[in-house]
């Protein structure tokens, strides 16, 4: 081995990354590229395929221009990124037989509904510690087969593949040489037995999805193939290992050190998702889900989750949408300008609620509205709101028996020392910021560089992980019990509401593929 460097690849839902980490375990570059998620049909959310590849190959090409490095100086590659979403490609020309369907999308509603009525709700709970729903990629996977013209004859042939957006990056980083996931990013799918790691033969059965379609299911820490030449500079004559793929959430809590049953972080990102490791058995809480938190050889853990679908994106549907803001850094600013919101609640529940309430048929609602009500309070509300979820779910693990004193935080948004603040006083406990939010990709490339043997992955952070800022609560809980108690009063209030009637659809229906024509 020459490369003294790691490449982490995230490819978030909204973006893609390109991080450089040194010897030293330090981010010495980064470059980054937008996705445009798109919106076919009322309720579709959906990603171009092509652009999840280019956007991270431009930010390949960009972070090594940056620094004048060139595939000598790369020791390994690890990659992670978001879960649920997922795809089906033609093996023989990469072509995806359809757009990505985005693990927000409501397009797979009807499957998930007839597979409950086939009675496979509690099943898919004890089989894979997830639930039958459409945020899940399991239906996303049958939705194409039901959906796409010829698709289900040619399924399990073994001429198309399947996967999350893992395993879609490691296809095209390796010139389509390799089909392959991690259990962490499986077991997001609702299809692998949570117990065993392997591809539950039941479940797989009864949605209709040939096991042939989908990836090997390897470690994390795994080797995953090596990097096409084409891919960097000078990669002739130099066999750059993929060694690790790990999903962002159970990246981001490798990378904060949560290596102790028990130990919780929240990431604030386009989704909010609260983690807890729960030790080397999976553990089932009701509200929330149970994955893979790492799968190392002597280091196979499981986590709770507790995912709040619209995080960050409110702020960004405020300054995008509804044109309130010109950016969300100043919505620190703007949320202080008042001392409160004045009453007013935003359940931000664009397509429905995720944990612990699990109501795919509420909407987005703002309550408490008067006329003294101005754009200062409706911002402060949608921050405060991103605290009312975590608390939620805290509450949901601390029901479930858990002891939790103290919340560790990452992400873009937790910039905002107002959020900040606001959640440690909800919580009733410190909550601590570190240095350096990006823990998701310093989470991989430890992981990847320590199969090299640039450093032991678990010392590395230990010795790299620093606080930044604690943030302690200082609300009165008379203050604190009336805030939680209006906004439990909003989500029930927000549940009530009858469900939005059926939208006409504004996207054309599916045509023939001509790949799939032409079989």
């Amino acid at each position: 081995m020459t490369g003294r460097y790691v490449l982490a690849l995230d490819e978030g839902s909204s973006s893609a990354r390109a991080v450089l980490v040194d010897a030293d375990g330090r981010i010495v570059a980064e470059a980054s590229n937008p996705l445009t998620p798109l919106f076919p049909n009322h309720g579709w959310v959906e990603l171009d395929p092509a652009q999840l590849w280019t956007a991270m190959r431009a930010a390949i090409d960009e972070v090594m221009d940056r620094t004048g490095l060139t595939a000598r100086d790369i020791a390994a590659v690890g990659v992670t990124s978001h879960r649920e979403t997922c795809l089906i490609w033609d093996r023989s020309n990469s072509v995806p037989v359809h757009n990505a369907i985005m693990w927000s999308s409501h397009q797979t509603d009807e499957i998930v509904q007839r597979w409950s009525e086939m009675g496979l709700d509690a099943e898919v709970r004890t089989r894979t510690g997830l639930r039958n729903d459409s945020f899940f990629s399991a239906a996303k996977l049958a939705w194409f087969i039901e959906n796409v013209p010829g698709l289900k004859a040619l399924a399990g042939t073994g001429a198309y593949a399947a996967g999350t957006v893992d395993t879609w990056l490691v296809w095209n980083l390796t010139g389509g040489r390799e089909h392959v996931t991690d259990a962490t990013s499986a077991s997001r799918t609702a299809l692998l037995n949570i117990d065993g790691l392997v591809w539950d033969e039941r479940l797989c059965d009864a949605y209709g999805i040939p096991q042939d379609l989908l990836p090997e299911v390897r470690a994390s820490n795994a080797h995953f193939g090596y990097l096409d030449p084409s891919i960097l500079l000078g990669g002739a004559g130099h066999r750059i290992p993929i060694h690790a793929i790990v999903a962002d959430q159970q990246a981001g809590l490798f990378g904060q050190g949560c290596f102790d049953e028990g130990s919780v972080k929240n990431t604030f990102g386009t989704a909010g998702v609260l983690v807890a490791n729960v030790g080397s058995s999976p553990l089932f809480l009701p509200g929330m889900t149970t994955s893979v938190a790492m799968n190392i050889p002597g280091l196979t853990s499981y986590e709770v989750e507790g995912v709040v679908f619209h995080s960050g994106q409110t702020l960004h549907w405020l300054r995008d949408k509804m044109r309130a803001v010109g950016s969300v850094a100043e919505m620190e600013r703007i949320a202080e300008r008042v001392v409160d919101t004045q009453g007013v609640y935003f359940v931000p529940a664009f397509a429905g609620l995720c944990d612990p309430y699990w109501d795919k048929d509420v909407r987005a609602s703002i309550f408490g509205l008067t006329l003294d009500t101005g754009i200062d309070q409706i911002v402060r509300a949608a921050l405060e709101a991103m605290a009312y979820q975590t608390r939620d779910n805290l509450d949901a693990l601390r029901a479930g028996g858990m002891s939790v004193t103290s919340l560790k935080v990452d992400g873009k948004a937790v910039c905002n020392n107002f959020l900040c603040q606001f959640q440690a006083d909800i919580l009733d406990m410190p909550v601590i910021r570190p240095e350096g939010l990006e823990r998701t990709a310093l989470g991989v490339a430890y992981i990847a560089g320590a199969e090299v043997g640039l450093w032991n992955a678990q010392d590395l952070v230990r010795e790299t992980w620093r606080v930044e800022r604690v943030f302690e609560p200082r609300m009165t809980s008379d203050r604190r019990d009336q805030l939680y108690g209006g906004w439990q009063a909003a989500v029930r209030s927000a549940r009530m509401m009858p469900p939005a009637p059926p939208h006409p659809t504004s996207g054309t229906a599916l045509g023939p593929i001509p790949e799939l024509a032409a079989h």
